[in-house]
């Protein structure tokens, strides 16, 4: 009996050593496909309409304009911009006028932070799955890795399994010392590309709550 149970053992072992994914072949398949996808978006120009909220209050508005260039590296424009804030007057007002500036410059980096994860480069990518942890569930995989750009920092990513695009990506990192935190959901054009569709950003030092959305994809006029 001793015996059949050990073999039982043994059996487990090997067939579940049998059935874990490649990471490495798996960064590749992903780098791959990440890379394909980003030369179908270079015929696109877009627009991300981020809304900061201070305590369930929202502060301001800011659209820009996003667009990769032909060495896949993306340009952000700024278009548009509206306070929620009203303005006062005199040494007051130049107060909160630095106040304001100082927290937009705040939002501005903790969303390049964010950015940073959303659209990895191929050699961040395979160092990432390098040091990651990758469990199959379902028809997805998930990847998590810690000390991805800085020390301390954590990004966990989602993918379809069939066609290895990402489904959605949460990390935790810092600004300024500071603790953050955001999530990034992608969805897919009826054509069958992939985008980053709406990131989440919370800035607990401040308070704050960042809700981005990319929409109004066109296609450019060459």
């Amino acid at each position: 009996m001793k015996k059949i149970s050990v073999t039982i053992i043994i059996i487990m072992v090997s067939t579940f050593a049998f059935a874990q994914i490649d990471k490495e072949q798996l960064a590749l398949d992903v780098s791959k496909a990440d890379a394909a996808n980003t030369e179908k978006l270079k015929a696109f120009i877009w627009k991300r309409h981020s809304i900061t909220s201070v305590e369930g209050e929202v502060k301001s508005k800011v659209i820009n304009e996003l667009s990769f260039d032909e060495k896949g590296e993306l340009q952000v424009t700024s278009i548009g911009a509206e306070s929620a804030v009203k303005q006062k007057r005199g040494i007051r007002g130049k107060i909160q006028k630095n106040a304001m500036e100082d927290n937009a410059e705040y939002v501005g980096k903790a969303l390049q932070i964010a950015m940073a994860y959303t659209y990895m480069r191929k050699g961040q990518l395979l160092d990432f799955f390098e040091k990651g942890t990758v469990i199959e569930k379902g028809n997805t995989i998930e990847v998590a890795a810690s000390n991805v750009f800085m020390p301390g920092d954590k990004l966990t990513v989602l993918l379809d399994k069939e066609t290895n695009l990402y489904i959605s990506k949460k990390f935790s990192s810092f600004l300024e010392k500071d603790l953050i935190d955001g999530e990034i959901t992608y969805k897919k054009f009826s054509s069958g590309i992939n985008h980053s569709s709406e990131t989440i950003l919370n800035l607990p030092a401040k308070k704050a709550r960042i809700h981005a959305i990319n929409q109004d994809y066109t296609q450019r006029v060459n």
